[in-house]
């Protein structure tokens, strides 16, 4: 955290995990049904401080994106990403989590 602006938590797990799917803002704001901005997008990849609910928002948003990649057998093994795996700030965040998607996303590049 950086004591200067407690709200500002530097860059966040979502901005690695999107770039392991190939994935950027506008396509979570396009798969929202939320009315999710890329302004908010943004601010999530780069630790700017959300709400709950937001973050869940933004979870939401990530993991029909990613959805939308996978064919139905690899729907299947796909573990949905929660707000904890993606937002150091958020309570039960997990630093020694490691993603169980991992495989699965360098199987589709």
């Amino acid at each position: 955290m950086n004591p200067e602006n407690e709200l500002n938590h530097g860059p966040q797990r979502i901005d690695d995990i999107m770039r392991l799917w190939g994935l950027d803002n506008h396509d979570l704001v396009n798969v929202s049904t939320e009315q999710l901005t890329h302004k908010q997008v943004q601010k999530a990849r780069q630790g700017r401080q959300l709400t709950l609910k937001m973050m869940q928002k933004v979870a939401r948003a990530l993991n029909v994106a990613i959805w939308y990649k996978l064919d139905a057998e690899e729907r299947e093994q796909y573990y949905e990403y929660i707000h904890r795996d993606l937002f150091t700030y958020a309570k039960g965040y997990d630093p020694a989590w490691a993603d169980p998607n991992a495989a699965l996303a360098a199987r589709r590049k």
